[in-house]
């Protein structure tokens, strides 16, 4: 019982680390931030699975690796940046409330 037990939770375990590994916890993890830890860059992953598709997300990493994009973006007359850029002030507004230490 105890085996099956314990396997059962390094199974929870590991899946739970595998859905964090998506394009924005791997760009937060290479960036050269100083607050950055599996934990954060974990966090800021399961914010953007709840309010960022994956298109979105792809995009929103990019961010991390060239952060004038961000300005590009949000001064783009494109009506798909601009959709763009809404979605990304709500994720950057709901990770701030869910990820901040």
């Amino acid at each position: 019982m105890r085996i099956h037990l314990l396997a059962a939770s390094a199974a929870l375990i590991l899946s739970s680390a595998a859905a964090e590994a998506g394009p924005i916890s791997r760009a937060c993890m290479a960036s050269d931030r100083n607050a950055r830890s599996y934990a954060l860059c974990g966090c800021l992953q399961q914010v953007a699975n709840r309010t960022l598709d994956r298109s979105d997300q792809r995009l929103a990493a990019k961010i991390f690796r060239k952060p004038q994009m961000a300005q590009d973006i949000k001064m783009s007359g494109s009506s798909s940046q601009k959709a763009f850029w809404q979605k990304y002030k709500a994720f950057g507004a709901n990770a701030t409330q869910t990820c901040a230490s």
